[in-house]
């Protein structure tokens, strides 16, 4: 049951919920007195560690990676003296910066409608680990007073399963785009035209073929044989339109019929 500005009770896994705030500005998604109960889940997302970079005024320079504390009341409150958040940020003090996201009051399922704006798909380089630290509001007992903060124990988990998933799709965002080598492809045959020299355009060659995603490239940027295959021809082609003919061109040192064998100096004067 719902009433006028509220938010449906559930939500599923592959749809975040959407809130209508209505005409009177109300919405579901406020945050509540935290409960006292220890959360029972405590996940964590680690990432490789690798320098991020980021790009300003046209210029690249290395950014400082993040450690995303993301969780209710007990996450927004551990930097407070003695927190474990502020010890947190101690222990990797010049190492990585502790960024804290905690909302009090919150449960797993209005924790969803955050995902998108905490952890977008694209801007910001993703977190290099984050803590996922709800559970405690959830867990809140029906009939009591924190009773609409309650949420059932199998929705719990598949809201804990989103934003995991959230978390893996930030890093699975494509290093590079067809469409952005694309670009640079014309822009290198641009100038092989104008400084009047032989060039390949592989880009658009392999494109000739259906399927040659997969027939071609082996991760999607590397080569499969039959990708090899492609590259070898076109060279081939390029450089005996240039005259340079393989059966035609000498060997760089005698062929082994033309060596004397009682006199072998004379084949290489």
């Amino acid at each position: 049951m719902t009433t006028p500005g509220s938010c449906p009770a559930t939500t599923t896994a592959t749809n975040p919920p959407v809130c209508d705030a209505g005409a009177a500005g109300r919405c579901c998604c406020i945050p509540l007195p935290s409960s006292s109960l220890e959360p029972p889940v405590r996940l964590a997302h680690p990432q490789e560690i690798f320098p991020f970079y980021s790009r300003a005024g046209g210029s690249q320079k290395m950014v400082r990676p993040r450690l995303v504390l993301f969780g209710d009341s007990i996450t927004e409150q551990s930097f407070r003296p003695g927190g474990w958040g502020a010890a947190l940020a101690d222990t990797y003090s010049r190492k990585a910066d502790v960024v804290v996201r905690g909302y009090g009051g919150y449960n797993t399922r209005w924790a969803l409608f955050l995902i998108h704006h905490i952890f977008p798909l694209d801007g910001l380089a993703p977190p290099l680990a984050t803590t996922i630290f709800f559970g405690a509001n959830d867990a809140a007992l029906l009939g009591r007073t924190s009773e609409r903060q309650h949420v059932p124990v199998s929705e719990y988990k598949n809201n804990l399963k989103t934003i995991v998933n959230h978390l893996k799709d930030a890093r699975k965002l494509p290093e590079r785009t067809n469409e952005m080598a694309g670009v640079y492809a014309g822009y290198c045959v641009e100038l092989a035209r104008e400084m009047h020299i032989p060039c390949i355009n592989i880009w658009s060659k392999m494109q000739e073929t259906e399927g040659w995603q997969k027939l071609y490239l082996s991760d999607g940027l590397h080569l499969t044989p039959e990708g090899n295959a492609v590259v070898h021809k076109e060279v081939v082609e390029t450089l005996r339109n240039a005259g340079l003919k393989a059966e035609h061109m000498p060997y760089d040192f005698p062929h082994h019929s033309k060596i004397d064998g009682s006199c072998p100096e004379k084949a290489f004067q």
